[in-house]
C-alpha cells in the first residue's frame, strides 16, 4: 500500500466514467435538478499493482451490504467473488447488519473491523439513517468519525457506496417520493464532502440508480425495497471497475 496523488488516477478514473456512460446508453434523461454523473477514485492507499497475494476485504454497512431480497448474496458478496478470480486465497469479513445506521457501525461494526487489519474496506450506509429520522448534521458526524478510525487504524484502502436513489420503489408512498428524493440526495452531498476530506473512493450508486431502477422493476426484490439477485448484480457489474483498480486488478 501506498500514498498515491489523484493526478495518477485521472486517466482511470475517465476510462470508469467512460464505462459509466456506456452502460447507461439509451436511458431516459436524468430529472431536473438530479447531480450530474460523478465517480471519484481519489483514495490515499492503494494496493500495489504487483500485489497479486490474497488480501483481507471487509465490508461495513446495511442490508445491501448483507444481501437482504437476494437468494444468492448481495453487492458484496459478488464482489467478493470477483476478487477471489484475481486474488486466490482472499479473506471476506462482511459485518453488515439489515437495518444498520451509521450510529450502529460505530457502536457494533468499527471495533471487530479494525480487529480484522483488512486491505480493503467497503461502506455502504445511510439510507436507514433517512428512514430513521436521523438528522443530518448527526449522520455527518457519525460519517466523519467512521472514516476518521479506519483511516486512523488501518492502511486499508477505502471504497464508499453512495446512497442509491430508492425514492422509485414499489414500497415508498408516491406521495413522499419528492422528499425522499431530496434527502437521499442531501446526505449524498455530504458524503462526497467528507470522502474527499478524508480522500477516500466513492462509488456513484445514486447516478446508476436514478437513471436504471425506474425502467428495471426487477432490479428490486419482492419486497418492493430491497434489490433482487438481478439488482445486486447489477450493482456488483458497475462497481467492479472501481475495486478492480483498487486492488490492481484492473
Amino acid at each position: 500500500m501506498h500514498t498515491i496523488r489523484v493526478a495518477i488516477l485521472v486517466g482511470s478514473t475517465l476510462a470508469l466514467l467512460a464505462f459509466m456512460a456506456g452502460c447507461n446508453s439509451g436511458e431516459q434523461p436524468r430529472q431536473r435538478g438530479a447531480p450530474a454523473p460523478r465517480l471519484t477514485h481519489i483514495s490515499r492507499n492503494r494496493l500495489s499493482d504487483s500485489m497479486t497475494a490474497p488480501i483481507r476485504y471487509l465490508a461495513l454497512g446495511d442490508s445491501t451490504g448483507a444481501g437482504v431480497g437476494a437468494r444468492d448474496g448481495g453487492y458484496v458478496a459478488r464482489l467478493f467473488q470477483r476478487i477471489g478470480r484475481h486474488r486466490q486465497g482472499s479473506e471476506l469479513t462482511n459485518l453488515c447488519v439489515s437495518g444498520a445506521t451509521t450510529s450502529d457501525v460505530l457502536r457494533n461494526q468499527l471495533d471487530p473491523a479494525l480487529r480484522a487489519d483488512p486491505h480493503l474496506v467497503t461502506l455502504g450506509i445511510g439510507i436507514n439513517d433517512i428512514g430513521h429520522d436521523i438528522s443530518l448534521e448527526q449522520f455527518s458526524k457519525n460519517y466523519d468519525e467512521i472514516l476518521s478510525s479506519l483511516n486512523s487504524n488501518t492502511k486499508a484502502a477505502i471504497v464508499l457506496t453512495n446512497l442509491p436513489d430508492i425514492s422509485t420503489a414499489p414500497r415508498i408512498p408516491k406521495p413522499s417520493r419528492a422528499e425522499y428524493h431530496q434527502l437521499i440526495v442531501a446526505f449524498n452531498r455530504k458524503i462526497e464532502e467528507i470522502a474527499s476530506r478524508h480522500e477516500v473512493s466513492v462509488f456513484d450508486a445514486y447516478t446508476i440508480t436514478h437513471e436504471q431502477l425506474p425502467s428495471h422493476p426487477e432490479f428490486f426484490s419482492e419486497d418492493g425495497f430491497h434489490p433482487s439477485d438481478k439488482g445486486y448484480e447489477f450493482w456488483a457489474e458497475q462497481m467492479w471497475p472501481i475495486i478492480a483498480l483498487t486492488i490492481g486488478a484492473d
